[in-house]
Protein backbone atom coordinates (compact mmCIF):
# COMPACT_ATOMS: atom_id res chain seq x y z
CA UNK A 1 0.00 0.00 0.00
CA UNK A 2 1.11 3.50 -1.19
CA UNK A 3 1.85 5.81 1.77
CA UNK A 4 0.37 9.06 1.63
CA UNK A 5 2.89 12.51 2.15
CA UNK A 6 1.83 13.92 5.73
CA UNK A 7 0.10 17.20 3.62
CA UNK A 8 -2.38 14.91 2.06
CA UNK A 9 -4.90 15.19 4.07
CA UNK A 10 -4.51 19.34 4.29
CA UNK A 11 -3.92 19.71 0.46
CA UNK A 12 -7.15 17.56 -0.06
CA UNK A 13 -9.47 19.01 2.34
CA UNK A 14 -8.20 23.22 0.69
CA UNK A 15 -9.26 21.21 -2.86
CA UNK A 16 -12.42 20.26 -1.68
CA UNK A 17 -13.16 23.21 -0.75
CA UNK A 18 -12.08 24.62 -4.03
CA UNK A 19 -14.61 22.39 -5.69
CA UNK A 20 -17.26 23.33 -3.79
CA UNK A 21 -16.68 27.08 -4.38
CA UNK A 22 -16.54 26.69 -7.88
CA UNK A 23 -19.74 24.46 -7.56
CA UNK A 24 -21.75 27.27 -6.00
CA UNK A 25 -20.45 29.50 -8.44
CA UNK A 26 -21.74 27.62 -11.53
CA UNK A 27 -25.24 27.39 -9.79
CA UNK A 28 -25.24 31.29 -9.12
CA UNK A 29 -24.37 32.41 -12.69
CA UNK A 30 -27.36 29.94 -14.35
CA UNK A 31 -29.26 31.41 -12.14
CA UNK A 32 -29.01 35.03 -12.29
CA UNK A 33 -30.96 35.27 -15.21
CA UNK A 34 -33.91 34.10 -13.19
CA UNK A 35 -33.45 35.84 -10.61
CA UNK A 36 -33.64 39.39 -12.57
CA UNK A 37 -36.96 37.71 -14.35
CA UNK A 38 -37.78 37.58 -10.62
CA UNK A 39 -37.16 40.93 -10.05
CA UNK A 40 -38.64 42.23 -13.40
CA UNK A 41 -41.54 40.06 -12.18
CA UNK A 42 -42.17 41.74 -9.33
CA UNK A 43 -41.58 45.33 -10.75
CA UNK A 44 -44.62 44.48 -13.15
CA UNK A 45 -46.90 43.57 -9.91
CA UNK A 46 -45.75 46.36 -7.86
CA UNK A 47 -46.26 48.76 -10.23
CA UNK A 48 -49.77 46.71 -11.63
CA UNK A 49 -51.07 46.56 -7.56
CA UNK A 50 -50.92 50.87 -7.37
CA UNK A 51 -53.24 50.66 -10.43
CA UNK A 52 -55.64 47.92 -8.54
CA UNK A 53 -53.97 44.50 -8.62
CA UNK A 54 -55.32 42.78 -5.46
CA UNK A 55 -54.96 39.44 -4.42
CA UNK A 56 -57.12 37.59 -6.47
CA UNK A 57 -55.72 38.78 -9.68
CA UNK A 58 -52.17 37.68 -8.27
CA UNK A 59 -53.21 34.24 -7.51
CA UNK A 60 -54.68 33.83 -10.72
CA UNK A 61 -51.27 35.39 -12.59
CA UNK A 62 -49.69 32.54 -10.23
CA UNK A 63 -51.91 30.28 -11.55
CA UNK A 64 -51.57 30.81 -15.34
CA UNK A 65 -47.51 31.66 -15.09
CA UNK A 66 -47.58 27.71 -13.13
CA UNK A 67 -49.27 26.22 -16.44
CA UNK A 68 -47.50 28.32 -18.61
CA UNK A 69 -44.18 27.40 -17.63
CA UNK A 70 -44.94 23.67 -15.84
CA UNK A 71 -41.93 22.27 -14.02
CA UNK A 72 -40.39 25.48 -13.21
CA UNK A 73 -40.98 25.91 -9.60
CA UNK A 74 -40.81 29.68 -8.08
CA UNK A 75 -44.30 30.56 -9.39
CA UNK A 76 -46.75 30.18 -6.00
CA UNK A 77 -48.72 33.34 -5.13
CA UNK A 78 -46.35 33.89 -2.21
CA UNK A 79 -43.25 33.72 -3.94
CA UNK A 80 -44.94 36.15 -6.13
CA UNK A 81 -45.40 38.79 -3.31
CA UNK A 82 -41.80 37.63 -2.45
CA UNK A 83 -40.32 39.65 -5.71
CA UNK A 84 -42.66 42.37 -5.61
CA UNK A 85 -41.11 42.80 -2.00
CA UNK A 86 -37.70 42.10 -3.00
CA UNK A 87 -37.86 44.21 -5.79
CA UNK A 88 -39.61 47.55 -3.62
CA UNK A 89 -36.49 47.01 -1.36
CA UNK A 90 -33.85 47.35 -3.79
CA UNK A 91 -35.72 50.03 -5.72
CA UNK A 92 -36.13 51.75 -2.61
CA UNK A 93 -32.78 51.92 -1.28
CA UNK A 94 -31.01 51.97 -4.73
CA UNK A 95 -29.26 48.31 -4.43
CA UNK A 96 -28.19 47.27 -7.79
CA UNK A 97 -30.45 44.22 -9.45
CA UNK A 98 -26.97 43.07 -10.32
CA UNK A 99 -25.90 42.25 -7.06
CA UNK A 100 -28.99 40.25 -5.73
CA UNK A 101 -28.95 38.54 -8.89
CA UNK A 102 -25.67 37.20 -7.66
CA UNK A 103 -27.47 35.00 -4.87
CA UNK A 104 -29.45 32.04 -5.19
CA UNK A 105 -33.37 33.31 -4.28
CA UNK A 106 -33.55 31.45 -1.12
CA UNK A 107 -30.72 33.46 -0.09
CA UNK A 108 -32.42 36.85 -1.35
CA UNK A 109 -35.25 36.11 0.75
CA UNK A 110 -33.46 35.74 3.81
CA UNK A 111 -31.43 38.71 3.86
CA UNK A 112 -34.34 41.19 2.85
CA UNK A 113 -36.41 39.65 5.53
CA UNK A 114 -34.44 39.64 8.36
CA UNK A 115 -32.63 42.58 7.66
CA UNK A 116 -33.97 46.07 7.41
CA UNK A 117 -30.79 48.55 6.91
CA UNK A 118 -29.72 48.97 3.37
CA UNK A 119 -25.98 48.94 4.89
CA UNK A 120 -26.30 45.60 6.43
CA UNK A 121 -28.32 44.58 3.33
CA UNK A 122 -25.57 44.94 1.14
CA UNK A 123 -22.89 44.06 3.25
CA UNK A 124 -24.76 40.62 3.73
CA UNK A 125 -25.49 40.05 -0.48
CA UNK A 126 -21.55 40.85 -0.59
CA UNK A 127 -20.32 38.64 1.87
CA UNK A 128 -22.35 35.67 0.75
CA UNK A 129 -21.40 36.01 -2.63
CA UNK A 130 -17.61 36.47 -2.00
CA UNK A 131 -17.55 33.39 0.27
CA UNK A 132 -20.12 31.28 -1.00
CA UNK A 133 -22.33 30.80 2.53
CA UNK A 134 -25.19 28.51 2.05
CA UNK A 135 -28.16 29.27 3.25
CA UNK A 136 -27.70 27.90 6.29
CA UNK A 137 -24.94 29.35 7.55
CA UNK A 138 -25.97 32.98 6.00
CA UNK A 139 -29.01 32.39 8.86
CA UNK A 140 -26.41 31.25 11.42
CA UNK A 141 -24.09 34.95 10.51
CA UNK A 142 -27.17 37.24 10.45
CA UNK A 143 -27.98 35.92 14.06
CA UNK A 144 -24.16 35.98 14.91
CA UNK A 145 -24.49 39.58 13.69
CA UNK A 146 -21.58 39.65 11.37
CA UNK A 147 -22.22 43.00 9.94
CA UNK A 148 -22.02 44.89 13.47
CA UNK A 149 -19.33 42.96 14.59
CA UNK A 150 -17.35 43.28 11.25
CA UNK A 151 -18.03 47.46 10.95
CA UNK A 152 -16.70 46.98 15.18
CA UNK A 153 -13.67 45.58 14.09
CA UNK A 154 -11.12 47.37 16.53
CA UNK A 155 -7.86 48.80 14.16
CA UNK A 156 -5.53 51.16 13.77
CA UNK A 157 -5.98 50.98 10.26
CA UNK A 158 -6.80 54.99 9.26
CA UNK A 159 -3.58 55.57 10.60
CA UNK A 160 -0.99 52.51 8.82
CA UNK A 161 -3.25 51.79 5.45
CA UNK A 162 -4.21 54.07 2.69
CA UNK A 163 -7.34 56.19 3.10
CA UNK A 164 -8.93 54.26 -0.18
CA UNK A 165 -8.09 50.98 1.32
CA UNK A 166 -9.72 51.38 4.92
CA UNK A 167 -13.06 50.10 4.20
CA UNK A 168 -11.25 47.08 2.15
CA UNK A 169 -9.06 45.97 4.89
CA UNK A 170 -11.91 46.07 7.89
CA UNK A 171 -14.26 44.02 5.38
CA UNK A 172 -11.79 41.30 5.53
CA UNK A 173 -11.67 41.01 9.32
CA UNK A 174 -14.15 41.12 12.44
CA UNK A 175 -14.42 42.12 16.13
CA UNK A 176 -15.48 38.33 17.43
CA UNK A 177 -14.94 35.32 15.58
CA UNK A 178 -17.41 32.05 15.97
CA UNK A 179 -15.43 29.04 17.07
CA UNK A 180 -17.86 27.18 18.53
CA UNK A 181 -16.85 24.31 15.86
CA UNK A 182 -13.82 24.09 17.50
CA UNK A 183 -16.16 22.23 20.27
CA UNK A 184 -13.27 23.55 22.68
CA UNK A 185 -13.78 22.86 26.40
CA UNK A 186 -14.28 26.27 28.65
CA UNK A 187 -10.66 26.20 29.96
CA UNK A 188 -8.11 25.67 27.35
CA UNK A 189 -4.49 26.18 26.87
CA UNK A 190 -3.36 28.88 24.10
CA UNK A 191 -1.28 25.75 22.76
CA UNK A 192 -4.59 23.85 22.72
CA UNK A 193 -6.68 26.79 20.81
CA UNK A 194 -4.29 26.67 18.22
CA UNK A 195 -3.66 23.03 17.91
CA UNK A 196 -7.53 22.28 17.16
CA UNK A 197 -8.06 25.13 15.05
CA UNK A 198 -4.54 24.00 12.19
CA UNK A 199 -6.73 20.49 13.18
CA UNK A 200 -9.33 21.91 11.88
CA UNK A 201 -7.91 24.45 9.38
CA UNK A 202 -10.35 23.98 6.41
CA UNK A 203 -13.42 25.05 9.21
CA UNK A 204 -10.94 27.49 10.05
CA UNK A 205 -10.89 28.81 6.65
CA UNK A 206 -13.90 29.00 6.11
CA UNK A 207 -14.64 30.97 9.28
CA UNK A 208 -11.64 33.40 8.05
CA UNK A 209 -12.93 34.31 4.61
CA UNK A 210 -11.87 32.44 1.33
CA UNK A 211 -9.33 34.76 0.62
CA UNK A 212 -6.99 33.49 3.18
CA UNK A 213 -4.34 31.03 3.00
CA UNK A 214 -2.92 29.11 5.35
CA UNK A 215 1.06 29.11 5.57
CA UNK A 216 2.13 27.45 8.82
CA UNK A 217 1.70 27.28 12.59
CA UNK A 218 4.61 28.73 15.37
CA UNK A 219 5.97 30.11 12.16
CA UNK A 220 9.78 30.90 12.77
CA UNK A 221 11.22 34.16 12.42
CA UNK A 222 15.09 34.97 12.85
CA UNK A 223 17.35 37.43 14.05
CA UNK A 224 20.78 37.90 15.35
CA UNK A 225 20.50 34.35 16.77
CA UNK A 226 17.59 34.47 18.44
CA UNK A 227 14.47 32.78 16.95
CA UNK A 228 10.88 34.10 17.09
CA UNK A 229 7.24 32.42 16.50
CA UNK A 230 4.32 33.59 15.36
CA UNK A 231 1.27 31.36 16.30
CA UNK A 232 -0.63 31.21 12.73
CA UNK A 233 0.49 32.72 9.55
CA UNK A 234 -1.88 33.49 6.67
CA UNK A 235 -1.34 35.16 3.29
CA UNK A 236 -4.79 37.22 2.42
CA UNK A 237 -4.63 37.02 -1.35
CA UNK A 238 -7.00 39.84 -1.96
CA UNK A 239 -5.24 42.27 -0.01
CA UNK A 240 -1.87 40.51 -1.06
CA UNK A 241 -0.52 40.94 3.06
CA UNK A 242 0.75 38.40 5.39
CA UNK A 243 -1.66 37.91 7.90
CA UNK A 244 0.11 36.95 11.40
CA UNK A 245 -2.23 35.46 13.85
CA UNK A 246 -1.51 35.53 17.80
CA UNK A 247 -3.75 33.81 20.23
CA UNK A 248 -4.55 34.90 23.51
CA UNK A 249 -7.22 32.90 25.62
CA UNK A 250 -7.42 35.60 28.23
CA UNK A 251 -7.91 39.16 28.45
CA UNK A 252 -5.86 41.69 25.92
CA UNK A 253 -2.88 43.22 27.39
CA UNK A 254 -1.29 46.09 26.18
CA UNK A 255 2.29 44.13 25.69
CA UNK A 256 0.51 41.72 23.35
CA UNK A 257 0.13 44.45 21.14
CA UNK A 258 4.01 45.50 21.33
CA UNK A 259 4.83 42.03 21.08
CA UNK A 260 3.05 41.29 17.67
CA UNK A 261 4.44 44.83 16.38
CA UNK A 262 8.18 42.88 16.43
CA UNK A 263 6.89 40.31 14.49
CA UNK A 264 5.43 42.68 11.78
CA UNK A 265 8.47 44.46 11.43
CA UNK A 266 10.40 40.95 11.34
CA UNK A 267 8.26 39.64 8.40
CA UNK A 268 8.00 42.71 6.73
CA UNK A 269 11.78 42.67 6.76
CA UNK A 270 12.61 38.70 6.33
CA UNK A 271 9.54 37.46 4.57
CA UNK A 272 7.96 40.01 2.87
CA UNK A 273 8.38 40.06 -1.08
CA UNK A 274 8.89 43.33 -2.65
CA UNK A 275 5.18 42.78 -4.07
CA UNK A 276 3.37 42.39 -1.39
CA UNK A 277 1.85 44.90 0.94
CA UNK A 278 3.03 45.43 4.43
CA UNK A 279 1.87 42.84 6.97
CA UNK A 280 -0.97 42.64 9.27
CA UNK A 281 -1.83 41.53 12.72
CA UNK A 282 -4.55 40.09 14.51
CA UNK A 283 -4.45 39.60 18.22
CA UNK A 284 -7.35 37.38 18.91
CA UNK A 285 -8.36 36.93 22.64
CA UNK A 286 -10.76 36.27 24.76
CA UNK A 287 -11.81 38.96 25.73
CA UNK A 288 -11.19 42.96 25.98
CA UNK A 289 -11.33 46.23 26.74
CA UNK A 290 -11.96 48.34 24.33
CA UNK A 291 -10.77 51.73 25.63
CA UNK A 292 -7.58 49.20 27.10
CA UNK A 293 -7.17 48.32 22.97
CA UNK A 294 -7.88 52.06 21.98
CA UNK A 295 -5.05 53.07 23.82
CA UNK A 296 -2.66 50.39 23.05
CA UNK A 297 -3.07 50.66 19.07
CA UNK A 298 -2.44 53.99 19.52
CA UNK A 299 1.43 53.11 20.34
CA UNK A 300 1.58 50.97 17.03
CA UNK A 301 3.21 51.61 13.99
CA UNK A 302 1.67 48.44 11.94
CA UNK A 303 -1.55 47.82 10.60
CA UNK A 304 -3.34 45.88 13.54
CA UNK A 305 -6.54 44.71 14.87
CA UNK A 306 -7.87 43.08 17.80
CA UNK A 307 -11.14 40.75 18.15
CA UNK A 308 -12.13 37.95 20.37
CA UNK A 309 -13.23 35.14 19.74
CA UNK A 310 -16.31 32.65 21.46
CA UNK A 311 -17.31 28.77 21.46
CA UNK A 312 -20.21 28.44 22.05
CA UNK A 313 -21.63 24.66 20.62
CA UNK A 314 -23.09 25.31 17.13
CA UNK A 315 -26.51 24.00 16.70
CA UNK A 316 -26.91 20.61 14.35
CA UNK A 317 -28.14 22.21 11.27
CA UNK A 318 -25.09 24.19 11.09
CA UNK A 319 -22.37 21.96 11.91
CA UNK A 320 -23.89 19.82 9.06
CA UNK A 321 -23.15 22.19 6.67
CA UNK A 322 -19.73 22.87 7.67
CA UNK A 323 -16.86 20.35 6.10
CA UNK A 324 -16.76 16.99 7.30
CA UNK A 325 -13.99 15.44 8.42
CA UNK A 326 -15.30 11.70 8.15
CA UNK A 327 -13.37 10.90 4.60
CA UNK A 328 -10.17 12.19 6.31
CA UNK A 329 -9.80 10.22 9.19
CA UNK A 330 -10.81 6.97 6.42
CA UNK A 331 -8.11 7.64 4.70
CA UNK A 332 -5.61 8.09 8.02
CA UNK A 333 -6.84 4.63 9.05
CA UNK A 334 -6.36 2.90 5.71
CA UNK A 335 -2.47 4.24 6.27
CA UNK A 336 -1.98 3.50 9.20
Amino acid sequence: MNILPKNYIKTFAELKERVKHAQYKSIVSVNSEMILAYLDIGKTISEQAKLGWGTSVIDRLSRDLQSEFKGIKGFSSRNLYRMKLVYEIINKNQISPQLVAKLPWGHTEVIFSKIKNKDEQIFYLEKTNTEAWNRGVLKEKIKFDAFNKAINFQNNFEKTVSSSEIVEYRLQFTDEYDLSFLNLEDRHTEQQLENTIVTNITKTLGQFGNDFAFMGQQFRLKLDNKEYFIDLLFYHRKLKSMIAIELKVNEFKPEYSQQLNWYLHLLDKTVKYPEDNPSIGILLCKSKSKITVEYALELVNKPMGVSTYTYLQLPKEIARNLPSEEEFKILLSENK
